[in-house]
């Protein structure tokens, strides 16, 4: 009997390991195809950060330009109110100018019609000589009748030749002063055109470099706009990957019959710090403090200082554990039935798991830093249902 049994056994034995070593092969074959997918999704994730972080330099480079243009526009604005003032000073100049040279016209034109006037009575006294004849002044004298006649007589002469003298020196003055005038008009008029002129070519000027300057930022926005999109497009594309590679690390478990990491089933999230922290900025639409723009900001800010431990909120995977532009150095954590934990702003070398761990609850996985989009050091923590944010404080209270 036991013979038999013996040759039944082995036949057994054989035929169950017959039955085993198909199914071997074909776990090996599930797996290697799904490290082969793993692998071209890592490429396509390289490739995509890669594409992300080039924009994200570009940005930087294109924010970094704007901003030199935005101070050199704050200069500009400080040359346009100088260039006010000195076309101000110049107005008032041109007025002073002015005021001066209507002056001097109104002076030139008088003493112009005192010599005409002069001149005039000195031709006329002329012309009676020549009419009367030459009388000269001996023949006035001699002429008198008695002594006080005489004297009388060398009065007026006296008079006469005074009025004379002092109507020749006063014409002598006037021409000086017309000649004067003339040439103080002249100068005066060139002044007037050449500040004229200043203040027009100083208007110009400053007018061309205005509309330079905001030409070019309106292109350097333009430019800053694209990258965005191809930096937040790239983003996306990361995400996408980081979800592929989730859901074929999980594949792969089951065909290894490993334990699923994920546990949660609802209910309140472990806090993402050792303490309860301040909320520097919540769950709302709110302006960027680093890039002055409106946006959804799609988790909380929890304020910490530089090298607080970050802690894992529930039991989970890694599924991304790298930079990722606003958000600095990056780890998301997938817990399962479609719920994501981001952990963003960690500090350089503040990364302490990569893609493929699993993680407890209250694992310490990073740093708080101030990587990213921030102004200061602090956790951002994002909770995602099936890829969308949602407000994080109902998890955690």
């Amino acid at each position: 009997m036991k013979k038999k049994i013996l040759p039944l056994v082995m036949t057994l034995g054989i035929a169950a390991s017959v039955a085993v070593v198909p199914y071997a092969g074909y776990a090996a074959s599930t797996t290697d195809k799904i490290d082969q997918q793993l692998t071209q999704l890592k490429k396509q994730k390289a490739d995509a950060q890669q594409k992300a972080n080039d924009a994200q330099n570009q940005i930087t480079k294109v924010q970094n330009e704007k901003d030199q243009t935005a101070k050199d526009m704050t200069t500009l604005l400080n040359q346009v109110n100088e260039a006010s003032k000195k076309l101000t000073m110049l107005n008032e100049q041109i007025d002073q100018v002015s005021d001066t040279l209507e002056s001097n016209a109104k002076q030139l034109d008088e003493a112009v019609a005192r010599v005409q006037s002069r001149d005039s009575m000195l031709k006329s006294r002329v012309r009676l000589m020549y009419m009367n004849g030459f009388v000269s002044y001996m023949d006035v004298l001699l002429s008198a009748t008695n002594f006080s006649d005489f004297l009388n007589r060398v009065e007026a002469l006296k008079a006469i030749v005074s009025q004379d003298k002092s109507i020749l020196e006063s014409n002598k003055k006037d021409k000086e002063t017309v000649a004067l005038k003339k040439e103080e008009t002249e100068k005066q008029l060139e002044q007037v055109k050449a500040l004229y002129a200043n203040a027009d070519a100083l208007r110009d000027d400053l007018q061309a470099k205005e509309k330079a300057k905001e030409v070019k930022i309106a292109s350097l926005s333009k430019q800053e706009k694209v990258l965005e999109d191809i930096s937040e497009e790239s983003d996306k594309q990361i995400t996408q990957i980081a979800k592929q590679e989730a859901e074929l690390q999980e594949k792969k478990r089951a065909a290894s019959k490993a334990k699923s990491p994920f546990t949660y089933a609802g209910g309140k999230l472990g806090y993402p710090l050792a303490a309860q922290a301040q909320i520097t900025s919540d769950f709302v639409n709110r302006i960027n403090p680093v890039t002055g723009k409106s946006e959804n900001h799609k988790g909380i800010d929890l304020g910490a200082a530089k090298g607080t431990g970050i802690l894992a909120a529930e039991n989970g995977s890694v599924i991304y554990a790298s930079w990722m532009n606003g958000y600095g150095n990056c780890v998301i954590v997938n817990h399962g039935n479609g719920l994501w934990t981001v952990y963003g702003h960690i500090m350089n070398d503040g990364i302490y798991v990569k893609v493929g761990d699993v993680v407890k609850r209250g694992q310490k996985i990073a740093g708080v830093g101030s990587t990213g989009q921030s102004t200061g050091n602090h956790l951002h923590f994002e909770v995602r249902l099936n890829e969308v944010p949602t407000d994080p404080k109902p998890f955690l209270r």
